[in-house]
């Protein structure tokens, strides 16, 4: 039995945030019906068409999940939706602000006809406040977070190269959601739970954020270096290939002195005797870096890294990623179904295949209209009829 088999979750969603947040619950168990537009649905399904023409953002976040298009204009999907939701555990929703209030799905309303019910918002900036309004996209929010303003090279702010804003509040709804089921185990009452892109990204900007605090400067835009330890980042290799590697405390400086780069003497010189003194003089220390590998390829350096027990890492794309040998030797790699063929699909972190993870198809638009709405009793010509009005 999977975790969170027998809960169901209804969800009006779209993009990353909140689609993220339903597919971990559905790989988890629980059965995830995503109400989309008719003709058009989800809009990230249009995203691009890298995966034998699907889109790569709506295979990664709508695995496992059941498609029925509804017109919520209208009275007779509006009424659908109810029925969907008499017998729901949780609801999830990221529509436009304001949209779920106007459709009378908002928490005040649902908890009166759905107590037992749990009301997931998802949004830019949250459900009140100056910005509730203000539109929200994963970049923006990055942004406005302040993560752009020590993220890439001084004078060249750069994005984070996945949407982290999204990703972020699209884990804290997950989370949030798996303790109110707990605490309705415990109560019997369902809750609201509200969670916005800034406030998540802020929360995992609390580093920097104490860091600068009582306006104390920030830490500086070190591109893929880190801001404050050095040495800590990429460093060319003689081969032209890049090499990353991280230094944590004075016993690794001393062996990567003694036996990385053969530079012993430079322990006692007084530029380099702290972690702060290295981080001044990072220009310098990278020249005498960049010097000692150039002798040596990237693979023999990593050795030597290795070899004086110094944290490193190669500096991987995506097909090297694809390749990794250390999800294969797990076996962290598995199939799942879609409209276009079999993908293969990464298991969930924290699961294997004897967890059983539900890893069902990605759902085409619509493909389960026809069989929720007759497991919600409606008759073939019923259904004939609302697909004419333009319901479904």
């Amino acid at each position: 039995m999977r975790p969170l088999q027998g809960i169901k979750v209804v969800t009006f969603e779209h993009a990353i945030a909140a689609p993220f947040c339903t597919r971990q619950l559905a790989d988890l168990g629980a059965r995830v019906i995503k109400i989309e537009r008719p003709g058009t649905g989800d809009f990230a399904r249009g995203y691009d068409e890298r995966v034998s023409g699907l889109a790569s953002h709506f295979v990664w976040t709508n695995r496992s999940k059941e498609s029925i298009t509804l017109d919520v204009k209208q009275p007779q999907a509006l009424d659908i939706v109810h029925k969907l939701l008499a017998d729901a555990d949780v609801f999830v929703q990221n529509l436009a602000p304001g949209a779920t209030q106007r459709l009378g799905f908002d928490y005040a309303t649902l908890s009166v006809k759905y107590p037992r019910l749990i009301v997931c918002d998802i949004s830019g900036y949250g459900l009140d406040g100056p910005f509730r309004d203000k539109k929200a996209y994963d970049l923006l929010i990055q942004s406005e977070s302040g993560f752009l303003s020590i993220t890439g090279s001084e004078g060249e702010p750069a994005k984070a190269g996945c949407s982290i804003a999204d990703i972020a509040a699209g884990m804290y709804g997950y989370t949030n959601i798996l303790a109110a089921l707990l605490e309705r185990a415990q109560t019997g009452r369902g809750k609201h739970i509200d969670v916005s892109m800034l406030e998540s990204m802020v929360e995992w900007m609390s580093y920097p954020l104490y860091y600068s605090i009582d306006g104390q400067t920030p830490p500086r835009q070190a591109g893929a270096s880190h801001a404050t330890i050095f040495p800590y980042g990429p460093f060319v290799a003689g081969d032209g290939k890049t090499v990353m590697l991280g230094l944590q405390n004075e016993r690794e400086w001393k062996n990567f002195c003694e036996t990385v780069i053969e530079r012993p003497e430079l322990l006692t010189d007084e530029r380099f005797s702290s972690n702060s003194g290295r981080a001044k003089h990072r220009e310098e220390l990278t020249r005498v870096i960049v010097d000692a590998f150039s002798a040596w390829t990237a693979a023999q350096v990593i050795e030597r890294l290795e070899k004086a027990s110094i944290a490193n890492a190669r500096m991987n794309d995506m097909h090297d990623v694809w390749n990794h040998e250390q999800l294969q030797a797990r076996q962290r790699w598995t199939h799942v179904q879609t409209a276009a063929g079999e993908i293969p699909a990464l298991y969930p972190p924290g699961m294997t295949a004897e967890d059983d993870p539900r890893m069902d198809a990605v759902p085409a638009l619509g493909a389960h209209t026809d069989a929720i709405l007759r497991e919600l009793g409606f008759s073939a010509a019923e259904v004939d009829a609302l697909r004419a009005s333009h319901a479904l």
